[in-house]
């Protein structure tokens, strides 16, 4: 249809284009921010608003303070495990430095060195006896460290445990959110598909179709991408019901729009020639016949053969000849061509100046 438009009347329409995608952008960004924010109108859910508060806080003290004892016990642990090792080694070194005495004595076979003897076995005693208790400090830090972790992870898990149904209830009642949030989405954005579809029925062809198309886009967008991501699965169920609803009620109106159609096509045809071509719209004839098919059944038609001058479909006529100078022009055209005289018979619909 653009072919047939005036220079100034094509860019009008872009620019008119042009404020129905500025005004769906604005009415969609104020949308957005109005979806984003509904779930703000539920109270955040809180894990401790599905417990009882005071078993989950006696039990958490009780987890910190076996926590608590448990680095504790250790701590201690490494500081046995280090004295035990130092023990250990004093008296290793010890042992050795008896033994290599042991060897020279009996070498020399010296009695005056027999005091000696008991004096260094004495001493190797008394540092045995130095790790033997060391040995034992260790192994009760073991015990006690041992105690503290299994006392910490028995208590951790009664905690997990009275979580663990809080857990089960808050994911049930943020389900129960998440409904209601996903409602109020529908609330607000169905009316908007409801009034679009309204307004592209009744309206889309008014003076004021900028609005219209825009708050169209506006509907679509909200309903199509700022309602479907929150729609609730249920196992795609929900999702595949929705579509299967949507397809079936777009499908209804265009069945039903191409039977008016056709309908409409058949009675047109009816019609006598003239009384034909001055219901047709000249911007929409025009139009029709640069896509070379007919204006009144819109079937293809060679309009470059020079011997046809009506619809070989519909009958409807095509060329002319002008009253004043006899050229063959277009019998949509007002004036003629070749002299410029105004064409005998016309379209009703947008009649010639004078």
């Amino acid at each position: 249809m653009s072919k047939s438009l005036r220079l100034s009347e094509k860019w009008f329409r872009r620019g008119l284009w042009l404020v129905a995608f500025v005004f769906a952008g604005f009415l969609i960004g104020l949308g957005g921010t109005i979806v984003g924010d509904l779930p703000k109108v539920e109270a955040p859910l809180q894990l401790d608003d599905f417990l009882d508060r005071n078993a989950a806080q006696a039990l958490r003290d009780q987890v910190r303070a076996a926590r608590k004892a448990e680095q504790d016990a250790q701590t201690a642990l490494e500081q046995a495990s280090l004295q035990r090792s130092k023990a250990a080694s004093e008296s290793r070194a010890e042992r050795e430095t008896y033994s290599n005495w042991l060897s020279t004595r009996s070498a020399t076979q010296r009695s005056d060195q027999d005091p000696e003897l008991i004096r260094r076995t004495q001493q190797l005693d008394a540092l045995k006896q130095v790790e033997v208790t060391a040995q034992r400090a260790l192994e009760q830090q073991q015990q006690a460290a041992l105690d503290a972790r299994q006392s910490a992870a028995a208590m951790q898990g009664r905690l997990n445990e009275l979580e663990a149904d809080g857990y089960v209830k808050m994911s049930a009642e943020r389900r129960k959110v998440e409904l209601r949030v996903f409602l109020y989405r529908l609330a607000l954005t169905l009316p908007l598909l409801a009034i679009a579809g309204w307004l592209f029925v009744k309206k889309r062809k008014s003076t004021y179709w900028p609005f219209v198309w825009g708050f169209i886009f506006f509907a679509l967008f909200a309903f199509f991408v700022e309602l479907v991501p929150y729609l609730p699965s249920y196992g795609g169920y929900v999702r595949y019901v929705v579509g299967i609803g949507i397809t079936a009620v777009v499908g209804r109106y265009a069945i039903l729009a191409l039977n008016r159609y056709l309908e409409r096509q058949k009675l047109a045809e009816t019609l006598p020639d003239q009384e034909r071509r001055k219901e047709l719209d000249y911007d929409l004839a025009l139009a029709r016949l640069a896509k070379s098919v007919c204006p009144g059944c819109e079937r293809p038609v060679d309009l470059k053969n020079d011997k046809i001058d009506f619809c070989p479909h519909c009958g409807i006529g095509l060329f002319d000849r002008c009253g004043a100078c006899s050229t063959r022009k277009s019998a949509f055209a007002h004036f003629c061509h070749a002299c410029g005289t105004r064409a005998r018979q016309h379209l009703g619909s947008q009649e010639p100046q004078a």
